[in-house]
């Protein structure tokens, strides 16, 4: 086993580092990330330091050492982050309309009609106690509700 071990150059730790980040792209843990920049250090050391210092068991050390401290350092790093954040209106074309422009395209009856903003028409109600909403009254939604703008005159 020694005599195996005593064959360890640096290109061996660069190809450790390069399948052990091919793993990482298909499983996106971050962990196979941080142990193949350990691989990838580990090679730098194997090809820079003194023989005697960069032998097997050197070489093992500087891997072990590396991968255990990157891979605490990335854990505290990302749980600090936490998520991202997420975009008030992503996913929400709804609520994307609250503020925007747009006219009635008919009389309201009981509170309720059509209004189009920018190419599309979207139902709408009037907000209670605004004045009545005609056809070609300009209007801004002040809310929404589900799939239904709330609007006002402007």
């Amino acid at each position: 086993m020694e005599f195996l071990m005593s064959e360890l150059t640096w290109w061996h730790w660069v190809a450790l580092g390069l399948v052990l980040f091919g793993i990482e792209m298909m499983t996106g843990t971050f962990d196979l990330l941080m142990i193949s920049i350990a691989a990838m250090l580990t090679a730098l050391f194997t090809g820079l330091a003194p023989e005697g210092l960069a032998g097997w068991q050197g070489q093992l050390a500087v891997f072990g050492i590396a991968a255990v401290v990157l891979v605490a350092g990335g854990r505290m790093f990302f749980s600090r982050r936490g998520p991202p954040p997420e975009h008030p209106t992503l996913n929400k074309r709804m609520a994307g309309l609250v503020g925007q422009h747009g006219q009635a395209t008919k009389d309201f009856v009981a509170g309720s009609g059509q209004v189009q903003i920018g190419d599309t028409v979207w139902g709408a109600e009037a907000v209670p106690g605004e004045p009545p909403v005609l056809a070609g009254d300009t209007v801004v939604v002040s809310d929404t509700d589900g799939n239904t703008a709330l609007v006002r005159k402007a």
